[in-house]
């Protein structure tokens, strides 16, 4: 759509990292209202986190990059490095240990604050979401129906360009925040601490397994050859981990206030 946001001399703001700022920046000051309030984490322990989970995020992201193509990125390391993406499992699963490992650190209730960063994690994929719909990546398959959109600009990562195409962005960033706001009304019936979290891990999941049959970026990789993704791979595991977790928990049923 806009890839660009706009220039200023020779420096070019491109709208996907201007939405990844500000899901960024709203996250972190939710995270951190939600964390000193509920159970008094300082401003510099949420700094921390933040750094800490940019940190593995981009990691994470970078190296999950090479199940979409063994061959490319072993052959050519540098490419994970060129700023050509990020694999949103990847930074998910590689944050988690992180805020697993901080929380006890710096000793706050670990399945409270979970619940915490589940509707932080929204917030900065729905945003990045919509960064991915500016840009033109992770976009659809072609179709004739109505809601489609055509991608023009040639800077636009979408293909084919001038083709109408499902944007599959818009539709996860509609997903996401929906999601969010779910988080937001059962968080006030909350039964059990972890819960908020293990429930946007599997709804989270579900959704993102449907949505790929959607997806028209066929590089990202398959596990089977067109029919299973990586990502739908992923999205049955983690639905498999956060029921049992979450059946598990709900026996105890126990909330750290």
């Amino acid at each position: 759509m806009h890839p660009v946001l706009f220039k200023l001399g020779s420096i070019t703001i491109y709208t996907y990292g201007f939405c990844i700022a500000m899901g960024a920046l709203l996250g972190f000051l939710y995270m951190y209202r939600q964390g000193k309030k509920q159970y008094g984490i300082t401003f510099d322990q949420s700094n921390n986190l933040f750094i800490l989970l940019v940190v593995a995020g981009v990691v994470g992201g970078k190296l999950f990059m090479i199940f979409e193509d063994p061959s490319l990125y072993l052959s050519q390391p540098k490419k994970l490095f060129s700023g050509s993406g990020f694999v949103f499992y990847g930074s998910l699963l590689t944050t988690i240990p992180v805020m697993l490992w901080y929380f006890k650190k710096i000793k706050v209730p670990v399945l409270g604050m979970l619940d915490v960063m589940a509707a932080v994690t929204c917030i900065v994929h729905g945003f990045g979401r919509i960064g991915c719909f500016m840009a033109g990546c992770c976009y659809g398959l072609p179709t004739d129906g109505f809601l489609s959109v055509v991608f023009t600009s040639p800077v636009c990562q979408a293909e084919p360009l001038n083709t109408p195409l499902y944007p599959t962005q818009l539709f996860e960033a509609t997903f996401i925040f929906s999601l969010l706001i779910l988080l937001f009304v059962l968080k006030k019936k909350k039964q059990f601490d972890g819960q908020l979290f293990l429930i946007y891990l599997m709804v989270y999941a579900a959704g993102r397994a449907i949505l790929e049959l959607f997806r028209g970026d066929t590089e990202r990789g398959f596990l089977i050859n067109k029919v299973l993704s990586n990502s739908q791979f992923i999205s049955i595991l983690v639905i498999s981990v956060a029921l049992y977790f979450y059946l598990r928990l709900n026996r105890n049923k126990k909330i750290t206030r």
